[in-house]
């Protein structure tokens, strides 16, 4: 089960969170930090799957693709499989590419409603109070 989606930028702030377990605000932003923290202090050459027990509990795993000035961030647990969570990030970033002609930073923050609709579409259930209607 994906337990979380994140996308943030190079700098740590999130431009797109979603988690799929109740987390209250402060403790979603404790998270965010702490993910944020495993991805800086790792190499460039390094796998994309980290173990995430000490931030989200027994079981747990990550994989994140770094793109530009973008981290895409899937939390999920030992029931996925990691390539196809991967493969998935993947998906994503194409299909906001096909959207966006080459999707950035920006792209998310001013378009946030077709990126949860992006996302909605590819079985990513992302909610947003408040979001324009397509």
């Amino acid at each position: 089960m994906i337990r979380s989606v994140m996308v943030m930028n190079t700098q740590g702030k999130p431009r797109l969170a979603k988690f799929y377990d109740f987390q209250p605000v402060e403790k979603q932003q404790e998270l965010i930090r702490s993910v944020f923290g495993a991805l800086c202090s790792r190499a460039e050459n390094v796998s994309n799957f980290i173990e995430a027990d000490l931030i989200f509990g027994p079981d747990t795993r990550l994989v994140y693709k770094h793109y530009a000035t973008l981290y895409f961030v899937f939390i999920f647990d030992s029931s996925e499989n990691e390539l196809a969570m991967l493969d998935l990030i993947q998906v994503f970033v194409e299909t906001l590419d096909k959207c966006f002609k080459n999707v950035c930073e920006l792209d998310i923050i001013y378009n946030y409603s077709k990126v949860v609709y992006s996302c909605h579409n590819l079985g990513v259930k992302l909610s947003y109070v408040g979001a324009c209607e397509l």
